[in-house]
């Protein structure tokens, strides 16, 4: 029976840098037009976190139940090392995603209703990543979700549910998420790419093969600092989120020297670590303006 520690390490902890950033980037943009609403910055908070656990746990299930999981490199998986039964995973992806659910309905309600379709819009993609017959994270097409999922409706719906309009800075804000979400399953997958193989799992650092997934990284991490140039056309103070950068440069340290399984692992970290440094360098940047 997993401890309450395996179970907060299922949960992937790692990965909360995805869910926290965006609704830093979304509620600093949504503060530079001087709309920022600190309750519903809250809940659309509580939306990416019990989103991303969810997908977390879903994935955990669906791909521990396949026997993807059964020989992982990496972070402890509850169903693959057979301490937790699939339906008690299978249960928490749903709490989860009922949590999502409930503050997104809140969010809603005070907003626009059409917002419960893209909140649908996302569960389904939460739990599709991995789940069902044909899952669309098998196929390679994990990073193209995270960036719309984690990076512009993140960002973009956590500006607008505030503000209840977007701005360019917000798509340059959503698109620099978009891309460093994406930039951490790179390298996810690129450790991945051995065992992903033989379990049939067919993600994009199988398809592109090893050197091209390790170019991709490079140039997703490049990406927001693209777009915090682009950012000081809004205010000077933008510059704030190149303090990221010796963080990227060192995310992408392993993926430059070969590393390889287990070596990849501080990539995955480092990654997130700049997500988050500029995610919160940037929000900050767009309050003062």
């Amino acid at each position: 029976m997993a401890t309450a520690a395996q179970w907060i390490e299922g949960a992937r902890p790692r990965t909360l840098p995805n869910a926290i950033a965006p609704v830093l980037v979304g509620t600093g943009a949504a503060a530079s037009l001087d709309l920022a609403v600190w309750w519903k910055a809250l809940l659309a908070l509580i939306v990416s976190l019990a989103l991303i656990v969810g997908v977390n746990f879903a994935n955990d299930y669906s791909d521990g139940i396949r026997g993807t999981d059964d020989d992982r490199v990496g972070p402890l998986r509850l169903v693959g090392s057979k301490l937790v039964s699939p339906g008690a995973v299978k249960a928490a992806a749903i709490s989860c995603f009922a949590v999502a659910a409930v503050a997104g309905f809140v969010l809603a309600a005070t907003t626009a209703w059409w917002l419960v379709a893209v909140g649908v819009f996302c569960i389904i993609g939460a739990w599709f990543y991995t789940g069902g017959t044909k899952p669309y994270g098998y196929s390679g097409f994990g990073e193209i979700a995270v960036f719309i999922f984690f990076g512009l409706i993140a960002v973009l719906g956590t500006q607008f549910v505030q503000a209840e309009r977007v701005d360019l800075a917000g798509l340059a804000g959503a698109i620099a998420i978009g891309s460093f979400s994406s930039a951490v399953l790179v390298a996810n997958n690129l450790r991945d790419i051995p065992t992903d193989t033989e379990s049939g799992k067919i993600t994009l650092a199988v398809r592109l093969g090893d050197a091209k997934t390790r170019t991709l990284h490079v140039i997703l991490l490049a990406v927001p600092f693209v777009a915090t140039l682009l950012l000081i056309l809004r205010t000077p103070w933008a510059l704030l989120g190149l303090l990221a950068l010796p963080l990227a440069i060192r995310a992408n340290a392993p993926l430059r020297s070969g590393g390889q399984g287990m070596a990849l692992i501080p990539a995955l970290r480092d990654t997130g670590l700049a997500m988050l440094v500029w995610g919160a360098a940037t929000a900050v940047a767009l309050s003062l303006a």
